[in-house]
């Protein structure tokens, strides 16, 4: 862990100590979830049953748990195409989200959204973009809201280590700062941006460095560790809804599955991808949490999330296609004057 700050930053926080047993649970339980929901989905494209594009962050779960287990649900999150993770751990049902996934009318867009573009304001998820970086601003507009409204609501915008290469996040960093908005940029740094390797497309070790030219808090904990990740979070949180302003939170984690379904990772060293697999962040939690809880309590936590996983599913794929009608819904304004569209 390493973190560069300025002078009014929170104080240093104990990042190693264990929140209390039913929060670990809780973060445990988000996670397998997580994880089931990706490898029934993972598996049901293998098989040919569904098709279409997904980006599995099977690797990064707690890199989403830890962090929204801090959030209350009109707190606001901005998320990518790789989004499984922080959409689950925002709080939106299972079911509804299989549903978006699966193109249905009984998903949280009607079905036209689809998998890289969910969207839930009832639940705090805002945007789910498909192009790299463009949450940024759209987070900075979410915090000015917040503070407009004199809301004590807070915003996590998610994105990879690639992200932070292009303009917009050099942008949002330098005016979230200068305004001191809610914001807190989390880099779910998997150290690959698409193919290329993080050594070979950017100028820094750690992307939290930069925050240091943005006069704004800059973090680098383990993502895959989720009490240290819970905990730099929680301070991150709490300093942007007291009026602190923005931070740079950089979780380091690792993305087991590739760019895409279906890429054969021959950019990856085979070894690295071997040792990230074998140090499973999720399984590794589960064998600490053993020692205080027993393996019946566990195992009941991941037959539940199993069971909701098979029942959502079950429930999106004899879900409802979107009616034609939908063609034109949401896509044109009605007018105060006699109901006509413009």
């Amino acid at each position: 862990m390493s973190i560069s700050a300025p002078p009014d930053s929170a104080a240093a926080v104990d990042l190693a100590a264990p929140p209390d047993l039913d929060v670990q649970l809780g973060l445990f339980r988000t996670a397998t979830r997580i994880a089931r929901f990706d490898e029934k989905y993972r598996s049901l494209m293998t098989s040919g049953a569904i098709g279409g594009m997904y980006y599995s962050p099977r690797g990064q779960e707690f890199a989403a748990a830890s962090v929204a287990a801090h959030l209350r649900r009109d707190d606001y999150v901005v998320t990518t195409y790789r989004g499984l993770h922080d959409q689950i751990a925002k709080g939106l049902p299972l079911r509804e989200l299989w549903a978006e996934y699966l193109g249905k009318a009984a998903g949280t867009c009607a079905g036209k959204g689809g998998p890289m573009h969910v969207t839930a304001p009832e639940y705090g998820l805002m945007v789910t973009t498909g192009v790299v970086g463009s949450g940024l601003p759209i987070a900075n507009g979410l915090g000015l809201s917040a503070q407009l409204r004199g809301t004590d609501q807070v915003t996590v915008v998610n994105f990879g280590d690639g992200a932070s290469n292009i303009g917009a996040f050099h942008e949002s960093l330098n005016l979230a700062s200068i305004w001191r908005l809610p914001v807190i940029f989390v880099c779910q740094n998997n150290r690959y941006a698409e193919y290329t390797p993080l050594r070979e497309g950017t100028s820094v070790d750690r992307i939290a460095q930069r925050a240091a030219g943005y006069s704004m808090p800059g973090v680098t904990v383990d993502g895959n560790n989720p009490i240290e990740l819970y905990n730099a979070a929680g301070a991150a949180i709490e300093r942007a809804r007291s009026g602190g302003g923005p931070t740079l939170l950089e979780a380091m984690t690792f993305r087991f599955c590739g760019h895409i379904m279906g890429d054969q990772q021959v950019y990856m060293p085979a070894e690295e991808l071997r040792a990230a697999i074998a140090a499973d962040p999720l399984v590794r939690f589960r064998a600490q949490l053993a020692a205080h809880v027993g393996e019946d309590e566990l195992a009941a936590v991941e037959r539940a999330a199993a069971a909701e996983v098979a029942d959502a599913w079950e429930f999106a794929r004899t879900a409802e296609l979107p009616a034609t009608s939908e063609l034109t819904t949401d896509v044109y304004a009605a007018t105060a004057q006699d109901g006509a569209t413009t």
